[in-house]
């Protein structure tokens, strides 16, 4: 039997999926950039990519040669509203702009240094000459304070990329010194895309209360961002039933991150070295980013709705939290709270019956430490989202029009496709059950906790 979403699929697959025009929104992205072919003249114009909260830094034309122009810089940044720190990056933002070009160009990178101490730039995974590889000290000397150098060289493959610092990289990278460098193809790509999204994960240590990042931790991060921003200020992706988005993501964090997307199995088409050949496509709904990896995924829309895209490991679908506290899961708390808020006024016991109570004494706004995001944020449509850190919706519409990057606000599912409560009785229905302890052996279990009650027999 031929779905509706076989039959989309289908029809991208061979090249035929919904026309798409030139994204209007996406021009604030590329202000000052115009999409152009190679240098040389030769191949198609591209679709220009839209990096998620942030934009395509513009370039020149000198004598055949496009001309970019980076300054590393101290910063402010926002991780979302509430949350701001003094942060590294390039041209103002954390990451910096996204550099694009296409396929046989040769680009010349200006880079200037507004830092305290000397930098570099390593463009990862670029086929260059080694004096252009970008590590201090061995393929160049160090870009002192207020130096400026220049890096020139022709682009001999396609595939998305990265730059950042090959000096102090522990300190400047954890300061959040980073970018995107996407290489379009000079022939264009025999299955086309419609939308080009892209971001870079990491994670940052902003203890509570504090205002710049700890570049000294290895594990214990705060915050887990989509290029520096933590749900829910974390752009949607937004598109059109039918037609084929490409996600390009790129991890620069200190952790592996399984990237999940609800609903829409994807492929798995490219990495640092191009589009990868139709015949090497993987069929996956989870895929793991490693530390310094690249990975396209990309996947034909064909269920309207507002699907999960985020990474799988819980921890960072969360915002600041406390580590190794002791876990107050099944203790009856009654009476506890009026005796510590004695000695520590608007304290608010929790977690005794699992912590999705936070969401909702955010949503009342309960403070927190200065500077400091809740663990849980966000509002749904039907209440709290519960999320943090690496998470955002793919947000997708039948009258979505082709290049509108407009949100359209909550999707709302027809009548009779929603899941919805039959019942409020906890004894409802018949369901089979065991007992955890084996037949015979009920007179022998430990007494359960009322808290613990619903986690047992099932």
């Amino acid at each position: 039997m031929l779905s509706r979403r076989n039959l989309l699929q289908a029809l991208t697959l061979s090249g035929a999926g919904l026309l798409a025009g030139a994204p209007r929104r996406a021009r604030a992205q590329h202000g000052g950039h115009t999409p152009t072919a190679a240098a040389s003249g030769a191949g198609p114009v591209y679709q220009p990519v839209r990096t998620l909260n942030g934009w395509t830094l513009p370039h020149r034309m000198k004598d055949g040669v496009k001309e970019f122009h980076l300054v590393a810089e101290e910063i402010e940044h926002e991780f979302a509203p509430g949350c701001r720190a003094r942060c590294w990056g390039y041209n103002g933002t954390t990451p910096g702009p996204t550099i694009e070009a296409v396929e046989g160009d040769r680009v010349r990178i200006y880079v200037t240094n507004r830092l305290g101490e000397w930098t570099s730039v390593h463009w990862h995974g670029i086929d260059l000459p080694s004096g252009y590889d970008g590590v201090g000290g061995l393929n160049q000397p160090h870009i002192k304070p207020g130096e400026t150098y220049v890096y020139e060289f022709t682009l001999r493959q396609h595939g998305t990329h990265m730059y950042h610092p090959h000096a102090d990289e522990m300190t400047q990278l954890a300061f959040g010194m980073m970018g995107l460098f996407v290489i379009h193809p000079r022939d264009g790509e025999e299955v086309r895309i419609d939308r080009d999204y892209a971001f870079l994960l990491h994670n940052w240590a902003l203890h509570p209360g504090t205002y710049r990042p700890d570049p000294s931790i290895m594990q214990e991060f705060d915050l887990w961002t989509f290029n520096s921003k933590v749900f829910p200020a974390i752009e949607h992706l937004v598109m059109r039933t039918g037609e084929r988005l490409r996600l390009r993501i790129g991890n620069l964090s200190m952790w592996n991150h399984p990237i999940h997307l609800h609903s829409n199995p994807f492929w798995v088409t490219g990495s640092d070295g191009g589009r990868w050949p139709q015949s090497q496509w993987r069929r996956e709904v989870t895929e793991i980013i490693g530390v310094g990896q690249m990975r396209d995924i990309e996947f034909v829309a064909t269920e309207p709705g507002d699907w999960a895209l985020h990474c799988h490991m819980s921890h960072h679908t969360m915002g600041p939290m406390g580590h190794g506290l002791p876990n107050p899961v099944g203790v009856d708390q009654s009476g506890l709270e009026s005796q510590i808020r004695a000695l520590l006024p608007g304290y608010m016991a929790m977690g005794a019956n699992g912590m999705a109570e936070h969401g909702q004494h955010v949503a009342m706004g309960m403070p927190g430490p200065d500077n400091t995001l809740p663990m849980m944020a966000g509002e749904g449509p039907f209440g709290p989202l519960e999320m943090g850190g690496m998470f955002t919706i793919v947000k997708v519409r039948d009258d979505q029009k082709p290049g509108d990057y407009t949100d359209p606000g909550w999707y709302r599912s027809p009548e009779g496709r929603r899941a919805r409560r039959v019942s409020s009785d906890p004894d409802f229905g018949s369901p089979p059950r065991r007992h955890p302890y084996g037949t015979g052996r009920v007179d022998r279990a430990p007494p359960v906790a009322p808290a613990d009650h619903a986690h047992h027999g099932g």
